[in-house]
C-alpha cells in the first residue's frame, strides 16, 4: 500500500515557488507507516488535474493533493475531482457559513466569488479549515482514498495532523510507525564516508541508511518502519552507535542542527567568546553565528576586510606579511585572526581569505584555494582547502569550514595538541 502525494499549482511548475509541503507529507506520511511511492506536480490545468488524478487514483491507495482549492479561476482542483468522480458540484450550506464568518470575523465582505469554496463534488465530506477558508475534500474513488487540502502550508498541516491523518488511521491504512534519524557531518567527501559505512548502506539493509549531500555537508539518513516507535528506535539507535563510533568528529549534529548551531552551543557550554575576521566569506561566519538564538552570550562582533588596505587598518595584517605571501595564505590567515582576537577581546577568532572567482587565480593559487585562520589564547594555526564550484559555493562551503574549524578547538580536551 503506498500513498502518492500531487501538488497543484502553475507557480511551482515555473519554479516561481517551492514545493514544500509534498516533502512535509512524505515525513508525516512515513511516521505512521504509509510509504509514499510518487510526487506528482501539475499546473493549473483542469485536464491535466484530471489525468494526474486519474493515474494517482489507479495506482495509490491514498492520494493526498495540496492547492487549487482557492476561490480563483485558476483554482480547478474541486471540479477536477468531480469530473474524475462522474458527479457534478453541489453547495455545502455548513462550509459557507464558515467561509461568511472567516469574513465577518476579519470585518470585511465576502466576494460572491469564495461561494466556489463551498462547492463539493457530490458524495465527497468537506473537511473543516479552521486557520482558512478553502475547506478541503474527502473523496473515495473506487479503492482509493483522496484528500484535497489548500497549499497555504499552515493550514496544511493543521488539516492533516487534525483531520487527515485520524482518517488515515482510524480506517487502518497506516503501516505501523517509520521514524527517521539524520546526523550531519562535514570535513571529509561522500564518497570517503561511504567507504566507512558500505556494509550499513547497502541496498537491502534494515534499517535502510542513505547519504546524501548539501553543499559540503553530508548527511546520513537512517529509516526504521516498524509495528512500534519503540521497535523503530530499537532498530535506529545501534546503527547510529556504529556510524558514531566510525566517523567520530565528522559528525557534527542531528536532523536540522547547522555547524552554527553547534558552535554556539559549544561556545556557551564552555563560557567562551568568538569574534570573526571575514575576507573571501564577506560576512557570511558572522551572518551565520548571529541567525542563532543566544550567539549575543558568545558573539563579540565581526570585520569585514576585503582588500589588503582594510587587512592592514582593521586588523593589523603587517604589509610585509602581505607582500611575501599574498592575501590567500597560511600566514595571512593567522595575522587575521591574531588581530581581530587582539581588538575584540575574544577567547577565539577565526579568519577566512581565499580565491572565490572566477578571476583572480594565479599559477599558484587557483580558484577555490582558501584558508581559515584560528587564533586562542598562546596559539594560532591555519588551515588550507581548494574547493571546485561557483563563487557562491566556495564562499558558503569557506564559512562552514571556518565554522568546523572552531567547531573541532572546541571539542579538543585542554592541553591537547591543535591539528594543523
Amino acid at each position: 500500500m503506498k500513498a502518492e502525494i500531487i501538488a497543484i499549482g502553475t507557480e511551482l511548475i515555473t519554479g516561481q515557488a517551492l514545493d514544500t509541503n509534498s516533502a512535509w507529507l512524505s515525513q508525516r506520511l512515513g511516521e505512521i507507516g504509509i510509504p509514499v511511492g510518487w510526487h506528482t506536480t501539475v499546473a493549473d490545468d483542469l485536464h491535466d488535474n484530471i489525468a494526474a488524478f486519474r493515474v494517482a487514483a489507479e495506482r495509490a491507495a491514498v492520494v493526498l493533493a495540496t492547492g487549487g482549492l482557492g476561490p480563483t479561476q485558476d483554482d480547478l482542483t474541486r471540479e477536477a475531482l468531480a469530473r474524475l468522480a462522474g458527479v457534478e458540484l453541489v453547495l455545502h450550506a455548513e462550509s459557507l457559513a464558515h467561509i461568511q464568518e472567516m469574513f465577518a470575523q476579519r470585518n470585511r465582505p465576502m466576494p460572491e466569488r469564495n461561494r466556489v469554496q463551498a462547492l463539493f463534488p457530490a458524495g465527497a465530506e468537506p473537511i473543516p479549515n479552521r486557520c482558512g477558508t478553502a475547506p478541503g475534500i474527502w473523496l473515495r474513488v473506487g479503492s482509493c482514498h483522496i484528500a484535497a487540502l489548500p497549499g497555504v502550508p499552515s493550514e496544511m498541516m493543521v488539516m492533516f495532523d487534525e483531520q487527515i491523518k485520524p482518517r488515515l488511521l482510524q480506517l487502518g491504512l497506516a503501516g505501523g510507525v517509520r521514524l527517521q534519524r539524520k546526523l550531519n557531518c562535514f570535513g571529509s567527501g561522500e564518497s570517503h564516508i561511504e567507504e566507512k559505512l558500505l556494509d550499513l548502506t547497502r541496498r537491502g539493509h534494515v534499517p535502510e541508511v542513505g547519504i546524501t549531500v548539501s553543499d559540503a555537508t553530508i548527511s546520513l539518513r537512517i529509516i526504521a518502519q516498524a509495528p512500534s516507535r519503540a521497535e523503530a528506535l530499537a532498530q535506529i539507535e545501534p546503527v547510529e552507535r556504529t556510524i558514531r563510533d566510525r566517523l567520530g568528529d565528522l559528525v557534527f549534529g542531528v536532523e536540522d542542527e547547522d555547524l552554527h548551531d553547534v558552535v554556539v552551543r559549544l561556545l556557551r557550554e564552555q563560557g567562551k567568546t568568538l569574534a570573526t575576521a571575514e575576507s573571501v566569506t564577506t560576512g557570511q561566519v558572522a551572518e551565520r553565528i548571529g541567525r542563532v538564538p543566544g550567539a549575543s552570550e558568545c558573539f563579540l562582533g565581526g570585520i569585514v576586510a576585503y582588500s589588503n588596505a582594510a587587512k592592514q587598518a582593521l586588523l593589523g595584517v603587517p604589509a610585509e606579511l602581505l607582500a611575501a605571501h599574498g592575501a590567500v595564505s597560511g600566514p595571512v590567515a593567522e595575522a587575521m585572526a591574531v588581530g581581530c582576537r587582539a581588538r575584540f577581546g575574544s577567547d577565539l577568532a577565526v579568519s577566512t581569505t581565499g580565491i572565490a572567482g572566477p578571476g583572480g587565480a594565479t599559477p599558484t593559487k587557483p580558484v577555490g584555494l582558501v584558508w581559515v585562520g584560528l587564533a586562542w589564547e598562546g596559539g594560532v594555526s591555519s588551515q588550507s582547502f581548494s574547493w571546485t564550484g561557483t563563487r557562491g559555493e566556495i564562499q558558503n562551503r569557506t564559512a562552514k569550514l571556518a565554522l568546523n574549524r572552531v567547531r573541532l578547538h572546541l571539542l579538543r580536551p585542554p592541553g591537547a595538541a591543535h591539528a594543523t
